[in-house]
């Protein structure tokens, strides 16, 4: 079963967008990349306050997140320190619960 990956951390979202929209063969490269890794589905969002940002991904499993992370490091803090991020970034991953209510996303 694959899991959820969140990431959220104080950042300004619009440092994001202004990044991906000067650099965007290189998100393609970080996606693409992402994509040989495994990644089902991903999406930033920002917060209404614009105080945060959170990265939202599936994936087939915990390793294959980290085994991208690692590689892609070097890509993927320059975007972060456009948003103002300098705190460590720390994951965290979830599995669906099994509560007989499931809803959307293809059940």
């Amino acid at each position: 079963m694959s899991v959820i990956m969140t990431l959220e951390v104080a950042g300004d979202p619009k440092g994001v967008e202004q990044h991906a929209s000067a650099n965007t063969e290189k998100m393609q490269a970080v996606l693409e990349a992402a994509k040989r890794h495994g990644l089902i589905a991903h999406r930033f969002y920002g917060s209404d306050d614009g105080a945060s940002l959170m990265v939202l991904d599936e994936w087939p499993d915990r390793q294959s997140f980290e085994s991208f992370f690692q590689e892609q490091a070097s890509e993927i803090r320059p975007m972060l320190e456009a948003a103002g991020v300098s705190a460590q970034v720390e994951p965290k991953f979830w599995r669906e619960l099994t509560t007989h209510d499931a809803y959307g996303w293809g059940v």
